[in-house]
């Protein structure tokens, strides 16, 4: 009786702990069946893609990345590539659930055994889970959180999307993710090109990408490529004489010669900046999303400002931390076509093109001239005061310390005179003059005259004044540049920009005239230096040192040609007393007309500027005017009683000169006649016993300035 009892008792705890144990089995995996969802982070999945710069020729500025990936979709790989995986890696991928039992199994016992761990067990399924969702230990505990992910991606994703995945994350060495790449980097490919072999060497490398790559042990790298064909064979995805005639092939993967190509750096540093304030996208999201930015850069271009650049013979200055830009911007559209941000630039440097510089005299068309026409109360010939004038306290000087008391605005912007600038924006008004220039996004603090001057606390960039050149080339509008044609996401999906502001600054009558006077500094001007014969127009300006004084800090050309509009900088970053030029803005206007020159050999650039329809031609300056010494005169005899008197002098060059003929009187000489362009003139004397006294004046249409009056001639009975 006893007995029974203590079976019976024996017998109740059996089924007490088998219970027990059924209950926590069936917990046990109700938890690795659910509880795969603690381990799921669904953003994980996103796998970091590379973003890319290019041009529309293809040309790759840079890249930027988190992972070095070119994601590619599971229709996109040969299904001999994913065969090669498979045989090697899983080839029971599609039969089983995420977990082969059998593998784990032994993985486990080996492990036990070892007192470490030794061997893995794991699934293609598994080895995803690993890499997206955990840290890539060997812990016990990870073992686990593996198989619970792994249930959860094969109950929530297609074994397709699974090894679509797997392909695209797994790492080949070198910095190199994803089948895509890989087939770029090792063969210079696109992955429906590779052939078998090729699809093996990639699934061959996965176990130990920095044992079996080809650029770090070939021989190594064949073994183990071999050994996935034959795996291949094993399982009926090639022939057994397929298997053979590929593993008699010699391991052939591309080098890599690293490719010098500087010039590119900043234009691609000038892009990431774009794309953060028209698109909105920050670094980080460029180095996940997999996009591609299509700019508007000119390689060609781009390399041949990058040439020029380097040329010491444009950067003359007291030691060799001189620096330059330059921008070339396409006036049509506002497109930039080539960027240059320094001399030595590269890509962790502060970028020249984003950093405010005093602009100089480049400032007076800007802030002075162009608003001053606008206004519509000054044009191109009238006169303006060219003296040394207290303005308050505030005086300025010209450049060669000489003053002519008058000069026409075209000749104060040939010859970069200081004074009558000063004068005409106090003229104007100075809070005219700042409305105008934020108009062009010109947004300055100054509130003094020395506005006229460049003068400016914080300063102007680079391409800032690209910009607003831009506006007497095109009509008088200004608009913002771009470098940015299109981006599209990793789905091909367009990016849409902020739009491209644009704004009318002058008529189209006020920004010809500053198109033919600027000109006319190029040809006959401050900007004479250097070599390029097609039409061009600019101004050139500097800035005297601040601690070195009768040096000067920074040098510029400001201007365009019929299809292009450009700056060209040349100075310091820092201006301590040692850091100083040794020629002025000749130096940015001959670097210009040098790299306009090149291009030239290369795109032809026009000839000559195109008047718009709708405005009147500005005529070319007339020169100094004629002193006459050599008025004569002679009789002729029209009849019986006509008596004509000729008048004879030496004409100037340029016919437009109006000559004004006087007759002098005792109370007020008599104006009686004017030819133009002509040396002689007749006068009907009338009373032959009368003796008539003639002089001539020349005269200016254009500035309606008279010359000094000629010697006096008389006709005698």
């Amino acid at each position: 009786m006893q007995n029974s009892w203590v079976m019976i008792k024996r017998f109740k705890v059996l089924v007490i702990i088998f219970t027990a144990m059924i209950f926590f089995a069936f917990c046990g995996y109700l938890f690795l069946l659910f509880g795969g969802s603690l381990v799921f982070n669904e953003a994980a999945t996103y796998l970091p893609q590379t973003s890319k710069v290019v041009t529309e020729d293809g040309t790759i500025l840079g890249k930027l990345y988190s992972e070095n990936r070119e994601y590619v979709s599971i229709d996109e790989i040969p299904e001999h590539v994913e065969a090669a995986f498979l045989s090697l890696e899983d080839k029971d991928f599609y039969e089983h659930s995420g977990i082969s039992f059998p593998a784990v199994a032994r993985a486990l016992y080996r492990d036990i055994l070892a007192m470490s761990k030794v061997e893995g067990g794991s699934t293609i399924t598994q080895q995803l889970a690993k890499n997206l969702f955990l840290v890539n230990d060997k812990t016990w505990m990870r073992k686990t959180k593996e198989v619970m992910a792994s249930i959860y991606l094969e109950r929530n994703y297609s074994k397709e999307k699974i090894l679509e995945l797997y392909l695209n994350e797994v790492y080949f060495a070198h910095g190199i993710y994803g089948v895509g790449t890989a087939a770029d980097y090792f063969f210079g490919k696109d992955i429906s090109e590779l052939t078998i072999d090729e699809g093996a060497l990639l699934a061959a490398m996965v176990k130990a990408p920095n044992t079996y790559s080809p650029y770090i042990d070939k021989e190594k790298a064949k073994e183990r490529r071999d050994l996935a064909l034959s795996q291949m064979e094993k399982y009926g995805e090639i022939s057994t004489e397929e298997m053979l005639s590929f593993q008699a092939k010699t391991i052939n993967v591309q080098t890599h010669e690293q490719e010098e190509e500087p010039w590119l750096d900043d234009y691609f540093d000038h892009v990431l900046k774009e794309v953060e304030y028209v698109y909105g996208l920050s670094r980080e999201a460029l180095k996940r999303g997999g996009y591609t930015i299509e700019v508007y850069m000119d390689p060609l271009m781009q390399k041949i400002a990058y040439q020029k650049m380097l040329d010491d013979s444009f950067f003359q200055a007291s030691n060799q931390k001189v620096d330059g830009t330059f921008v070339l911007m396409e006036q049509e559209s506002g497109h930039l076509k080539a960027l240059i941000a320094g001399r030595d630039f590269s890509f962790s440097e502060i970028n020249q093109l984003h950093v405010a510089k005093q602009p100089g005299s480049i400032m007076k068309p800007l802030a002075v001239y162009g608003p001053a026409m606008q206004l519509g109360e000054y044009k191109p010939y009238d006169l303006l005061l060219d003296k040394d004038i207290d303005y308050d306290g505030y005086h300025v000087k010209n450049a060669d310390g000489q003053y002519d008391g008058q000069v026409t605005m075209y000749e104060a912007i040939n010859q970069s005179k200081n004074a009558p600038a000063v004068w005409l924006l106090d003229q104007i008004g100075i809070d005219y003059s700042k409305a105008v220039l934020e108009k062009m996004n010109l947004t300055i603090k100054d509130k003094g005259l020395a506005i006229a001057l460049g003068g400016l606390e914080k300063g102007l960039t680079p391409i800032e004044i690209t910009e607003a050149y831009r506006t007497f080339i095109h009509r008088g509008q200004w608009t913002e540049s771009r470098s940015i044609q299109s981006i599209t996401d990793s789905s091909g999906e367009i990016i849409t920009p902020q739009e491209q502001k644009t704004t009318e600054i002058f008529n189209q009558q006020v920004a010809w005239n500053m198109v033919r006077m600027l000109e006319g500094v190029v040809q006959t001007g401050t900007a004479q230096n250097g070599d390029f014969s097609k039409a061009l127009a600019g101004k050139t300006g500097s800035t005297e040192h601040p601690h070195s004084p009768g040096n000067i800090k920074d040098a510029w050309f400001a201007g365009f040609t019929p299809d292009y509009v450009m700056s060209a900088w040349i100075g310091f970053s820092e201006a301590p007393a040692e850091n100083y030029l040794t020629t002025g803005s000749e130096a940015p206007t001959r670097l210009t007309k040098s790299i306009l020159q090149e291009i030239d050999k290369h795109h032809s650039l026009k000839q000559n500027f195109e008047k718009p329809n709708q405005v009147k031609e500005l005529p070319k300056p007339i020169g100094e005017l004629p002193v006459i010494t050599d008025l004569s005169t002679s009789i002729e005899f029209g009849g019986f009683t006509v008596i004509q008197g000729e008048l004879n002098w030496t004409v100037a060059d340029d016919e437009r000169i109006v000559y004004q003929i006087y007759e002098q009187r005792e109370e007020k000489d008599k104006l009686v006649g004017e030819v133009k362009g002509k040396g002689n003139y007749t006068v009907g004397l009338g009373d032959v016993f009368q003796s008539k006294q003639y002089y001539v004046v020349p005269y200016n249409p254009l500035t309606e300035q008279s010359g000094q009056p000629s010697n006096i001639t008389t006709f005698r009975e």
